[in-house]
């Protein structure tokens, strides 16, 4: 089973940009599933769980802009959540669904948050994979490390084995896993392989102070805090970015989420594994 690959256009501060999405199951459903991926991920990080949902359900996995298949914009500064809903909202409208569960890891979850906080927004439930209102600064200074850095590799396999070596949160996975999450990730630059992203997400992202990064947080448990739908938190039970107490805390407040962890896994869990698989599976079909 293969996805189809379609593309919408979204406003930006200066004019259009593409967004490219992936989707699996009936494209004539009224409901969807929207997976989002992570910061410098990008939609074919869905395939196997997509594969599981769309015997039942139509699922769409966006390139979030900048990334993979996606265009890229103008100006580096609208590489922001912000922007991301919006772009949402456009691909919502393309899709004519009435309502929408929402999958989103790190990044993504951030975007579902957002979405899922708007008025008369058609989230109807919401999982969100290793990502919080509170961020580990830990965790932003670990990826400010790779992200956005200029590299290149002769082949697939050492492109793995790289992206490997930064994202050992992942958690266990066979070599054909590894090589299926990783092939996305790349792409042809002459002889060689550079990362499908482009390299000016890390702008804003590195710009970010600690007074930003406190009114984000305020921000985003005010949005937490104002929610309604069922929610499900996955947690990589070592996480360097969402922190137990973190966790916890949004079991106790706002939508009250339901918490699952997994052990062996950092951030974040990829939706891989059957295990994986199954909790999400089962919140979204239960």
């Amino acid at each position: 089973m293969n996805p189809r690959l379609a593309d919408v256009s979204c406003l930006d501060s200066r004019g259009l940009h593409r967004m490219a999405y992936w989707e699996w199951g009936d494209p004539s459903a009224r409901h969807a599933v929207v997976c989002v991926h992570g910061l410098s991920r990008q939609g074919r990080d869905f395939d196997t769980l997509a594969m599981d949902l769309a015997p039942q359900l139509r699922v769409v996995c966006p390139d979030i802009v900048g990334r993979g298949r996606s265009g890229r914009l103008a100006d580096p500064a609208g590489y922001t959540v912000p922007q991301y809903v919006a772009d949402i909202v456009t691909l919502l409208a393309r899709l004519d669904v009435d309502t929408v569960d929402w999958v989103g890891t790190s990044m993504g979850g951030l975007i579902g948050l957002g979405v899922a906080s708007l008025a008369g927004s058609p989230v109807r439930r919401l999982v969100l994979n290793d990502v919080g209102p509170a961020i580990e600064p830990a965790a932003l200074e670990r990826i400010k490390g790779y992200l956005g850095q200029p590299v290149r590799w002769a082949s697939v396999e050492d492109a793995a084995e790289a992206i490997r070596q930064v994202s050992l949160g992942f958690g266990s996975h066979t070599p054909e896993q590894w090589l299926a999450l990783t092939r996305p990730q790349l792409v042809a630059d002459g002889d060689g392989w550079i990362p499908h992203y482009d390299p000016a997400i890390a702008v804003p992202f590195r710009a970010m102070t600690p007074e930003i990064a406190a009114a984000g947080e305020a921000a985003l448990w005010a949005a937490w805090d104002g929610l309604g739908c069922p929610t499900l938190l996955l947690r990589g039970a070592d996480s360097d970015l969402l922190s137990r107490a973190t966790a916890e805390a949004m079991t106790r407040r706002g939508p009250r989420a339901r918490l699952h962890e997994f052990a062996g896994v950092g951030h974040a869990p990829m939706l891989v594994q059957p295990e994986q698989r199954a909790v999400v599976r089962d919140f979204l079909l239960s």
